[in-house]
């Protein structure tokens, strides 16, 4: 299979997506006195958007209902269900039903196996992880020569929040990019943080991008879960303007992993993988 042949690559949010993703309510706002102001505030697209492997339903996510074709294939790719794009016969989206189903090879009996050793997770909507899948990711952590100066961070992270118009809008999104030390390469938003990073994983799993030069930056906590996802398509650097859990320390240091919390107003706390950054050169 092509997937260049129906996704495109590359894009940023359009306007569009960003219209389709908001909607305005009319509100009333008060203050301690009682005054009221009549107002239109805008407020971000919340859907149920349920993900079926072979007409069999997997699970139901609540979404922002954008780039739903990379959503399910990170979902998948990231918990286990696929593990190649060769995997993928097709996806057929039904946006007005709200359904997702990803054709893959692979037997069915399959899927209800490893949905049956589920943990639920710490994560928005219904987040699940499959733990067993992290001896195999354990085995071999994440190999990179990546050194990132402490101005390329905080640079990257300034340019995910010159790219968030639509948290500016309705401040009910979580904001995901992936970008090298130099730039911003991808972009993606939704009101689960597990989502906006599957849309990642899913366009780079889709495309074949090579990620062992990159970072990616979030908005959302830095939890296990992230981790797993990162260390499974080979990321060696998260960072992020929240903090971390204690289980994500842990994961980071055994999975090779640069792990970089409350980036924001100018500074950011490493929590493992100082070896890759570079105080020496300016940046």
């Amino acid at each position: 299979m092509n997937p260049g042949a129906y996704w495109k690559e590359g894009r940023m949010n359009t306007v569009e997506e960003l219209d389709n993703s908001v909607t305005p309510a009319s509100v009333g706002i008060y203050d301690r006195g009682g005054k009221k102001i009549e107002q239109t505030q805008w407020v971000i697209r919340e859907s149920p958007v349920t993900l079926y492997l072979n007409d069999r339903e997997i699970v139901t996510l609540l979404c922002a209902g954008h780039h739903l074709d990379e959503l399910a294939a990170g979902f998948f790719y990231a918990e286990g269900f696929i593990v190649s794009p060769d995997d993928i016969l097709g996806i057929d989206i039904d946006e007005e039903a709200g359904k997702v189903n990803l054709s893959a090879k692979g037997e069915a009996s399959v899927t209800e196996r490893l949905w049956q050793k589920r943990t639920i997770s710490s994560g928005c909507a219904k987040g699940s992880l499959f733990y067993f899948s992290l001896d195999a990711l354990l085995s071999k952590p994440v190999k990179s020569d990546i050194r990132i100066t402490p101005g390329q961070i905080i640079d990257r992270v300034e340019d995910l929040n010159r790219l968030s118009e639509t948290y500016r809008r309705t401040h009910g999104v979580h904001n995901t990019a992936l970008a090298d030390p130099d730039k911003v390469i991808l972009f993606r938003e939704d009101i689960g943080r597990h989502n906006a990073v599957d849309m990642i994983v899913g366009h780079v799993f889709l495309h074949g991008i090579p990620l062992r030069d990159k970072m990616l930056i979030t908005t959302g906590r830095l939890t296990s879960e992230m981790l797993i996802k990162a260390a499974k398509v080979n990321i060696p650097v998260v960072v992020s303007r929240n903090t971390a859990t204690s289980l994500a320390v842990e994961l980071a240091g055994s999975l090779g992993i640069t792990l970089i919390g409350h980036a924001r107003a100018g500074k950011f706390t490493v929590y493992n993988g100082q070896e890759r950054i570079d105080v020496g050169i300016s940046g």
